[in-house]
């Protein structure tokens, strides 16, 4: 279950850090963790929930058993609290209170 919470954290992190030096690159950024993620994980990259919860609804070979979409889940949140925790710290990435997202720095 772990390599699907670091491979949460690497897309979280990719996509805060993108946002942060070069917003116009996310989409390729995302599109190449992605593809990375097909290589370091044995799950083909179970970094999103809703994938995983598709995934559990189907009996081919790319479908997970229902019963363990909850663990991936909750691997999955936890790394992006993490890489979210990681991102204050590094980007200076902050929830206003406005509860829209910002940057406590100028792009």
């Amino acid at each position: 279950m772990a390599v699907r919470g670091i491979a949460t954290f690497a897309l979280v992190m990719t996509i805060l850090g993108t946002l942060r030096s070069r917003p116009d690159a996310v989409p390729a950024a995302v599109a190449l963790v992605i593809s990375a993620g097909y290589w370091f994980t044995a799950s083909t990259s179970f970094a999103n929930p809703a994938v995983t919860l598709g995934r559990s609804f189907t009996d081919t070979f790319s479908g997970i058993a229902p019963a363990n979409a909850p663990g991936f889940i909750a691997a999955q949140v936890a790394g992006a609290l993490a890489a979210w925790l990681m991102a204050h710290f590094v980007f200076g990435w902050r929830a206003s209170y406005r509860d829209d997202a910002s940057y406590s720095g100028q792009l």
